[in-house]
């Protein structure tokens, strides 16, 4: 099977980075996976930024960052993209044009975040704007409280999830100790996540912090190439298919305790695989809330909707279980600065399918797929990946 492929990948650890440097961050992500896809600056066609910004920092145009981080890149053509919480995987989707038109042999994705250069306030502010503004702009709590909302009407619908939602932030703080990128490398555990405290208060709705990502700094880089390269340092991994598909912006268009979009994502893509979940053997996905990866179990068939809970309480998700999902910690440990999330999660994928993932490691991985979003559902991006023989 031909087609484009990841051959190489760099990721900077994530956090509350004090005094981070963009173009440094950049820098710490591309390097390495230059290096790993034994390539040099020279020999990259495209670049192309994830970088969502809307108020994170002052300086916009940071496509042209890329070049300022490592100057023998100075006249390659740059370009940026953005697409609220799927801005990472929008990079990579317009890269996978550029490489599969003939047009690139090598294509540079970098997609990168500062969030904590602003106060909290401005952050919560900043997010909201993913969100439809002209109904939801005044929400309490940021996004938080967009999902707050969705938690609560799902609540409402089938009784109390809070032990599901607990197990899924006990579970993706247990992996994310593992995880050497991860912004939070702590496991909580499932009483300390189920119960509110003072140091686990209740942010909006039914969601506690613990139920929350974190805001973080960070940045993380591909080389996509048209086929392996012969000097590369890993696996090259390819994609075996990729779907977008969008759904409305409002809630009020749609059922909030649904991700139909989604859901359709996940048809689409895994028909075009020619595969079935029980073909895979993980899943990265967006858990930008707890409530999400409920839904997002839903969405991808391992349960009916309204019995989510049940997926992750019979320990299907987990480590051991049937079909791992976020073997790295998710958005809910590793971070989750914007631009770079969706990115990522591929470079998190690709360290599974090529048998670099150190203690993270599912055994066996041969398929893998990741699941991004933008906003409530809005964005969704689903790419299904494995390893070339």
């Amino acid at each position: 099977m031909s087609g484009p492929c990841i051959t190489g990948w760099g990721h900077t650890p994530f956090g509350k980075l004090d005094a981070v440097d963009s173009e440094q961050l950049i820098r710490d992500a591309v390097e390495p996976a230059l290096a790993s896809a034994g390539l040099q600056a020279q020999d990259m066609d495209g670049i192309f930024v994830g970088h969502y910004n809307a108020g994170f920092l002052p300086q916009d145009f940071t496509a042209s960052l890329v070049a300022m981080a490592l100057p023998e890149l100075r006249h390659v053509p740059a370009v940026r993209l953005e697409n609220a919480c799927a801005t990472g995987s929008a990079a990579i989707w317009a890269a996978l044009d550029a490489v599969e038109s003939g047009r690139v042999q090598h294509a540079l994705v970098v997609g990168f975040e500062v969030m904590n250069a602003v106060p909290g306030p401005k952050i919560a502010e900043t997010l909201l704007r993913c969100s439809y503004v002209k109904e939801e702009g005044t929400i309490p709590s940021g996004f938080a409280g967009v999902f707050g909302q969705i938690a609560a009407q799902y609540f409402e619908r089938f009784g109390d999830q809070s032990d599901a939602l607990a197990a899924i932030a006990a579970k993706n703080h247990a992996n994310g100790m593992h995880n050497p990128y991860a912004h939070m490398r702590r496991d909580f555990g499932f009483d300390f996540c189920r119960h509110p405290s003072d140091k686990n208060p209740f942010v909006a709705g039914p969601l506690k912090r613990s139920d929350c990502s974190l805001v973080s700094d960070g940045a993380a880089a591909l080389v996509i190439s048209r086929a392996p390269v012969a000097g590369a340092q890993v696996s090259a991994v390819r994609w075996k298919s990729r779907t977008q598909v969008n759904d409305f912006l409002p809630l009020s268009r749609r059922d909030p305790t649904r991700f139909e979009g989604a859901a359709l994502a996940w048809q689409k893509g895994l028909a075009k695989a020619g595969a079935t979940l029980a073909d895979l053997s993980f899943v990265e996905t967006h858990d930008c809330f707890t409530v999400a990866e409920l839904l997002e179990y839903e969405a991808m068939g391992l349960a009916p909707h309204g019995q989510g809970a049940r997926v992750i309480l019979d320990g299907v998700t987990r480590m051991d279980g049937k079909l791992p999902v976020n073997p790295s910690g998710g958005l809910k440990s590793r971070g989750h600065p914007i631009g770079a999330t969706g990115v990522s999660q591929h470079v998190m994928a690709a360290m599974q399918l090529s048998e670099t993932a150190g203690d993270m490691q599912v055994q066996n991985a041969r398929l893998g797929a990741v699941f991004n979003m933008g906003g409530a559902a809005v964005a969704n991006y689903l790419s299904v990946l494995e390893r070339v023989q």
